[in-house]
């Protein structure tokens, strides 16, 4: 029995040493031992997965098969081996799988006839086969596919807000890739962020405030609530319109700000801001919108100009501000056709987009739908208990699951008072003087 017991002991205290490392350093496990159990039993099945989600192809091949030969006297049936040319599943050739920080990925080389849409079609199918959170498809060649599996779901906990190193860009959440989730307005000058109450639009909007509140930006406030959105940022801000009338007063003033500096720019023969002297540069604006859909909505027809002057003015903001250093980031909770041409003329200049869950297919189609229409259903499927969550598209042409940094309302008022010294007056930024900036903020 004391043979016995020394054994299971062992086995026992190995089993707990494992289970303490798995928990308390998981990275570390996962590269011993966690991932090549995990390569090994991918490549092993990839022949059967393959097959099972019909990404094989058939074709010829010699091969030993058995064929019927002479019948017994005893009636048993006598096969003998052939070697003859016969259709075989052939499945997609493998490299070995690389680990990453949440998972594993591995490069495909695709069969004729096939696409990257071909295996984004099975990439669920592919999750339940190898027992994985999620896999996603990319293709960075010709003939090449990167699958990119995640073990479990880094959204479920998230970080807190890094600070900004960058002018102009802004770190707010996680990819569902575990990468970060960035928000680089001189990469993507526009943004269109949808989402229904409750949704986590408004905490994204708090993490934009307080990475942006140390950069030396000029900060422009639309706030259709009457001004309970935006108001405890006023210190911050250097403009702030809560009314349809001050909206579209202060946007003309950024249509005649926007044409003097094209006037600045073509003195100096540069195509855009960030070619001028840094002596000369002046001051980049983001605009913040909220509830954007209140700008186009008419109660009766005299408010028809006022909304179509208006309309055109964000609209030509939106198609001429990038070059000048004028950037919007505009929130909804309802974007839809039915608002009129100019929501989808704007639309269509917002690269940026982010869809939060929201409570209409419509604004999900508006949002995403000429994108990807995969990501509907990502959309749709964010759950009212996981707010923050949202669907991206951004600069890379590709869409993914994120998740913002939770913001609260009064770390973002403590950033608004505690930078409220590097807010321009407005009547500074309107006179277009010269903006120094260090060489380190000008990278």
């Amino acid at each position: 029995m004391s043979d016995l017991l020394i054994p299971l002991g062992v086995l026992a205290a190995a089993a707990a040493g494992l289970w303490a490392w798995h928990h308390w350093h998981y990275r570390s496990f996962w590269l011993v031992i966690g991932f090549p159990l995990t390569a090994i039993s991918v490549r092993a099945s990839w022949r059967k997965v393959a097959l099972g989600c019909g990404l094989t192809k058939k074709r010829q091949r010699f091969w030993f098969t058995t064929v019927p030969g002479m019948i017994a006297s005893t009636g048993v049936v006598r096969v003998k081996r052939k070697f003859q040319r016969i259709a075989v599943d052939t499945k997609p050739f493998m490299w070995p799988p690389l680990p990453t920080r949440h998972g594993w990925r591995v490069t495909i080389h695709t069969l004729e006839g096939q696409i990257p849409a071909d295996y984004a079609d099975v990439a669920e199918r592919l999750a339940h086969s190898w027992g994985v959170h999620a896999v996603r498809v990319s293709s960075d060649r010709p003939g090449r596919v990167r699958l990119a599996a995640t073990m479990r779901d880094p959204l479920v906990r998230i970080d807190e807000l890094p600070p900004s190193s960058e002018l102009l860009k802004v770190t707010v959440g996680r990819l569902e890739t575990g990468g970060p989730w960035v928000v680089d307005f001189k990469t993507v000058p526009h943004w269109l962020n949808a989402g229904a109450t409750q949704s986590g639009k408004s905490n994204l909007a708090n993490a934009l405030i307080v990475g942006l509140a140390p950069q030396p930006v000029a900060l422009v406030g639309f706030d259709l609530k009457g001004g309970v959105e935006f108001t405890p940022y006023a210190p911050r801000l250097s403009a702030l319109a809560t009314t349809r009338a001050e909206c579209g007063g202060l946007l003309d003033d950024l249509v005649a700000l926007m044409t003097d500096r094209m006037g600045v720019c073509r003195m100096a023969s540069a195509r855009n801001i960030w070619q001028l002297p840094p002596g000369m540069r002046p001051v980049p604006v983001v605009v913040l919108v909220d509830e954007l859909a209140e700008l186009y909505l008419m109660a009766d027809k005299s408010e028809k100009d006022e909304i179509a002057k208006t309309s055109t003015a964000l609209l030509r903001v939106a198609q001429l501000g990038r070059a000048f250093g004028i950037y919007l980031f505009c929130c909804g909770q309802r974007i839809g056709s039915d608002l009129g041409p100019g929501v989808t003329a704007l639309r269509a200049q917002c690269s940026g987009r982010i869809c939060h869950r929201v409570n209409d297919p419509e604004t999900a189609t508006m949002t995403l739908g000429d994108l990807d229409p995969a990501a509907l259903d990502s959309a749709r499927a964010i759950a009212a208990e996981t707010p923050g969550v949202a669907i991206v598209a951004g600069q890379d042409g590709q869409w993914y699951r994120a998740r913002s940094f939770y913001v609260s309302e009064q770390a973002a008022e403590n950033a608004a008072h505690t930078y409220a010294d590097r807010a321009p007056s407005w009547d500074e930024v309107m006179a277009a003087q010269p903006h120094r900036m260090t060489d380190s903020q000008t990278a």
